[in-house]
Parts: structure tokens; C-alpha cells; sequence
């Protein structure tokens, strides 16, 4: 069976070049004579692994000295806990709730803290990024999903909070675009979208924030815990980070994160054209807050969007179902899927009009 094009929102696509790379050494690394999924984490061998994926990512990235990378586990669902046991002074944070991931990171929070929801998208559906309003003072950071990968929304602008810590969960987004990592105090994203398998989170964290947990926090749910020991403190997710590196290395191969974005950029311009031009397809994001990433789309009826996944599905196009709680399709393009895959993706979204008008 060939390859087929995955518009999965996560697990996604990796590079091709990366799974051959992992498939030729996947019984022997470099001579190590096994596998990296047997290698003691505490290796001289793995540790270069380790190291080199960081180094590439700070490059990547352009990670400042003041910062520290972390490869935790949990997912960033465990963020949403950790991030609060961890920064929390006066027990208030912020939120900007844009979609399914604030809500969830919210509810997490209630736990440990009183939330304040500063803004809200809920009144449209999610549709838009809103761009109005204040913190509160005395907030122990405000709190944003930078691409809500579910609604297909991605902030135009990134909110200034004066000295309140700006935490972003940038799972289904980072090194997809040029940021400014200076912008925020910390940053975590689960990698099963842009980064690599699933298995493995980064969090880069600045310095100053580290250490400041709240007494009760077990020893293992600490950034400090964690940075001291170079993510070393327990065993690794070792084989998600090691093919995580390969990915780096893929994208520093092709120009690193500017390259990447400008050929993202070319993927969604070619789909969003064409769902703005159709009589059968539209897009139901504000298009100033349109994401490069997730790319919603719906046709006039639910039996033709079951229709359209089905005949798709059959073409090699792959798991364009919308997310269960908004149903349509969802077209998630990440870095790893090519420009070929979005054009046979047009293509077929063409055809499929012409035949049910």
C-alpha cells in the first residue's frame, strides 16, 4: 500500500526523510549495536541525542540563554497542572479562552486557583480571536492556546501583558512560524503535531520562573526538579525525543523556521482560496484569526460532509472528520505535509463539487 496524505490533527505526518532515517537505524544507531528504544538513558550515546536535539531547537528557536528546554511527558495536558503548581504566588490567573484546549486548561486551574476568563470567543462559536481586554494586576500569569487546533484559530497578535508572565500553549503551532520567545515567560507544547511522535513535551521556561511551585507540589511535577537534572531526573521518553532531533535536523536542513513558514504559508493560501471561492465549501473562522495549521471547512449538510470523508478517504486523503464536537472537516497541515498533498486535496475538493452540486 503507498503512503497516503494524513490531515490528522495529531498524531500527524512526519517527514518522510525522517522515518527512513529512524527505519535505517532502528536496530543499530551508529554502531551502538541497538536500538535507541534499548539504550540506557544515562548512556553515553543516548546523552548525545539528547543534547543535540536541544541544541537544535534553542537554534531553531532562537532560545535565549535565559531560558531553560525541558522534555517532559504528560502531554500538554499535564501543563495545564503543572504550569499553575508552578507559578503560582497570589493563586489568580488569566485566561483568554478561545476554544476546547482554554476550556480544559481552565477547568484544570479551578482546581489549585481562582481563574479569571478576561476575554471570550464562546459567543461566535469560537470563530474569531478577541482582541479586548485587561488583566488583572495581581495575576500570576495570563494563560492563551496561541492555534486552537479544533476551531482553526490563530492569534494575529500576541497580547502584551506588561510584567505578568505570558504562558502559551503552542502545541498544534510551534516552529511552524517565526515567534519571538522573548514574548513569553513559558511555552509548552505536546509534539505529536509538529515536533514528532507523541510521547514527548517541550517546555522552555524562563529562568526566573523556575523554582517559584507552591510547597505541597510533588518533587517530580517541578520545573526545578526537572531543569536541574537536564530532563534526565526519570527515564526519558527517549526514542519520541531522538526522532523529535531528526525532525530538527530536518527542518534546519531546509532553511529552519522561516523556510518552513513561507512553505506553510503556500500550503494554506492554496486550500483557503479555494474554500473562499466555492459554491459548495466555506470556512466558518474569522478570516483575520485564520490558522496556517487546522483549516475547517464544511459543506451545506452533514450527509455531504460524510459523503466528501468517505469519497476522500478512498483517494489516499485521510482523517478529514472535524473534531466530534463541531463536526464539517478539518484539513490539519502541518509542517511535515507537503505542498503535493494539499494540491491533491484541492483537486479532489474540486472534482467532489462539480459531481454534487
Amino acid at each position: 500500500m503507498s503512503r497516503v496524505y494524513n490531515f490528522s490533527a495529531g498524531p500527524s505526518m512526519l517527514p518522510e526523510p525522517v522515518l527512513k532515517k529512524a527505519a535505517e537505524e532502528m536496530l543499530d544507531y551508529k554502531g551502538s549495536g541497538m536500538s535507541v528504544m534499548e539504550m540506557s538513558h544515562r548512556s553515553k550515546v543516548y546523552m548525545s541525542i539528547h543534547e543535540n536535539a536541544e541544541a537544535l531547537l534553542r537554534k531553531l528557536m532562537n532560545i535565549p540563554d535565559n531560558y531553560s528546554v525541558l522534555f517532559l511527558q504528560g502531554g500538554a495536558s499535564q501543563q495545564f497542572a503543572m504550569v499553575p503548581m508552578n507559578l503560582m504566588k497570589n493563586k489568580k490567573i488569566d485566561f483568554i479562552h478561545t476554544g476546547q484546549w482554554t476550556k480544559k486548561a481552565i477547568d484544570e486551574a479551578k482546581v489549585v486557583a481562582t481563574v479569571n476568563i478576561v476575554a471570550s470567543s464562546e459567543d461566535k462559536n469560537f470563530s474569531y480571536i478577541p482582541e479586548d481586554y485587561q488583566f488583572s494586576p495581581d495575576a500570576d500569569y495570563v494563560h492563551i492556546c496561541l492555534n486552537n487546533t479544533i476551531e482553526g484559530t490563530v492569534y494575529a497578535q500576541i497580547p502584551d501583558t506588561g510584567s505578568i508572565p505570558l504562558v502559551v500553549d503552542m502545541s498544534s503551532n510551534i516552529m511552524s512560524q517565526e515567534i519571538d520567545v522573548t514574548k513569553f515567560g513559558l511555552i509548552f507544547a505536546g509534539a505529536q503535531k509538529n515536533l514528532g511522535p507523541a510521547g514527548v513535551t517541550v517546555v522552555i521556561i524562563r529562568n526566573d520562573l523556575i523554582g517559584k511551585h507552591s510547597e505541597d507540589t510533588p518533587v517530580i511535577f517541578r520545573y526545578g526538579t526537572h531543569d536541574k537534572e537536564k530532563s534526565l531526573y526519570n527515564t526519558p521518553p527517549c526514542y519520541s525525543i531522538y526522532v523529535a532531533g531528526l525532525v530538527f535536523e530536518w527542518i534546519d536542513q531546509l532553511g529552519g523556521v522561516k523556510a518552513i513558514e513561507a512553505m506553510n504559508r503556500e500550503k494554506a493560501n492554496l486550500l483557503y482560496d479555494f474554500v473562499d471561492e466555492s459554491k459548495l465549501f466555506s470556512s466558518p473562522v474569522d478570516k483575520r484569526y485564520r490558522s496556517l495549521m487546522n483549516i475547517p471547512f464544511v459543506s451545506p449538510s452533514d450527509d455531504l460532509d460524510k459523503k466528501f470523508i468517505a469519497e476522500a478517504e478512498k483517494e489516499g486523503l485521510i482523517t478529514l472528520a472535524g473534531h466530534r464536537s463541531v463536526g464539517g472537516m478539518r484539513a490539519s497541515i502541518y509542517n511535515a505535509m507537503p505542498l503535493e498533498g494539499v494540491k491533491k486535496l484541492v483537486d479532489f475538493m474540486k472534482k467532489f463539487e462539480m459531481e454534487n452540486k
